[in-house]
């Protein structure tokens, strides 16, 4: 991930630091597949999987600020070397988060075994988009791994499909609700789980933002994809 610098204990430091965030990455994205197989099965076991890993991501997190902290304190970097360590900063948080909504969608799964609706649930869709935010997010790590501007392009566009698929499947939630009260309640389970996954996807481009960020040191956050495409020539 990082170029080589004067002094080899930097290099070592980065890449260390570097390392740790693709490992929370890896932990998340463990979480992901956990919760996502949670709904698809309706499985206790693995939801409860998904919640205990919580406090180790947690405290990963707390890590790596401190190892970000000390290498800022001692080193007093600049240019692209600051931005990387701010970037990196901005990523664990959003693994972070990636956790939190994982652990949401494993604990609302559990709520809903116990309260003996699961199998009434058409949870088909949801699956699909959980399916698309994992793999949105596996590529966002590799992009970061990589600091990979084409890649991280490729994943901000394809947000927007996970984006729309929100859209529909809130669409159809609404005629649901509207032809039959009684799917009321089952429904919006089922937009929490919906707004916990389109949140995924929403870090993974976050983090592809932040590759760019570093490489082309361009704030992309909150702009139209042509000034992105812009920035990146």
């Amino acid at each position: 991930m990082t170029e080589k610098h004067l002094s080899s204990q930097f290099d070592s430091e980065l890449n260390g630091v570097s390392s740790r965030v693709m490992e929370l990455g890896g932990m998340v994205e463990s979480q992901i597949q956990q919760a996502v197989y949670a709904l698809a099965q309706f499985d206790t076991e693995a939801a409860d999987r998904v919640i205990e890993t919580e406090a180790r991501v947690n405290a990963m997190e707390i890590e790596i600020d401190r190892e970000l902290s000390s290498i800022i304190a001692r080193r007093q970097p600049t240019a692209r070397d600051l931005r990387l360590l701010i970037a990196i900063s901005k990523t664990t948080a959003n693994l972070e988060r990636v956790g939190d909504e994982a652990n949401k969608i494993a604990r609302m799964v559990k709520s809903i075994i116990e309260s003996g609706s699961s199998r009434a649930l058409p949870s088909t869709d949801l699956r699909i988009a959980a399916d698309l935010a994992s793999g949105l997010l596996r590529k966002a790590l590799d992009a970061f791994a990589r600091l990979d501007t084409a890649a991280a392009l490729s994943i901000l566009k394809e947000d927007d499909l996970i984006d729309q698929e929100f859209d529909g499947f809130v669409r159809k939630l609404v005629t649901y609700m509207m032809e039959d009260p009684r799917t009321i309640s089952a429904s919006l389970d089922l937009l929490f789980l919906a707004k916990a996954i389109e949140r995924i996807g929403d870090h993974a481009k976050n983090i592809a933002e932040f590759i760019i960020y570093i490489v082309k040191g361009a704030d992309v956050r909150h702009t139209s994809m042509q000034e992105i495409e812009s920035a990146l020539q």
